[in-house]
């Protein structure tokens, strides 16, 4: 599916480089109500509505601080943000259309040397390897760029070739 991120000039100066690509999609206005209405696939004014209750949720009493978990949330929204929550109120607006993706899962199976799946009991499962998505242990709370096709192609080839081996002394 998809979605619009809406930015105001508080924010649009310290989003990633990620949105000032070419082959970005994005609309910019200088009011919500023209931002909305070039937003495709999207009920304009539903999405100004929506906008505007979220403006009055946001707890404007605690100060945004962008570099901690600042507390400063909405309070009263079917799903309340938590931290860094921004009011959309000061021109120019823009919005980047968006869609979700899965680079990787950080979780999966264990596996031993040669990528053979291990059971609950770390014994290896006979004839069952794993590579790419499937493969946890790896990473942590966060990866470098890259680091995903990296392992997949590495436990990709280590699965290939052990379970062909395996195949082989069957």
């Amino acid at each position: 599916m998809f979605a619009w991120q809406i930015f105001d000039a508080k924010i649009i100066p310290v989003l990633r480089d990620e949105y000032r690509i070419k082959r970005v999609t994005k609309a910019r206005a200088d009011t919500l109500e023209d931002l909305v209405k070039k937003l495709e696939g999207v009920n304009a004014e539903a999405c100004l509505r929506e906008i505007k209750e979220y403006n009055k949720a946001v707890r404007t009493d605690i100060p945004f601080n962008m570099a901690i978990k600042d507390g400063r949330c909405t309070v009263g929204l079917k799903v309340n943000k938590s931290n860094w929550a921004n009011t959309i109120d000061t021109p120019p607006f823009e919005a980047y259309a968006v869609t979700c993706g899965v680079t990787f899962s950080f979780g999966g199976v264990k596996v031993g040397n040669n990528a053979e799946v291990e059971d609950t009991g770390g014994k290896p499962i006979p004839g069952l390897f794993a590579a790419g998505e499937m493969v946890g242990g790896i990473f942590c709370h966060n990866y470098p760029g890259g680091t995903g096709l990296t392992s997949g192609a590495v436990f990709g080839k280590l699965a290939g070739t052990s379970a062909a081996g395996y195949v082989k002394r069957k």
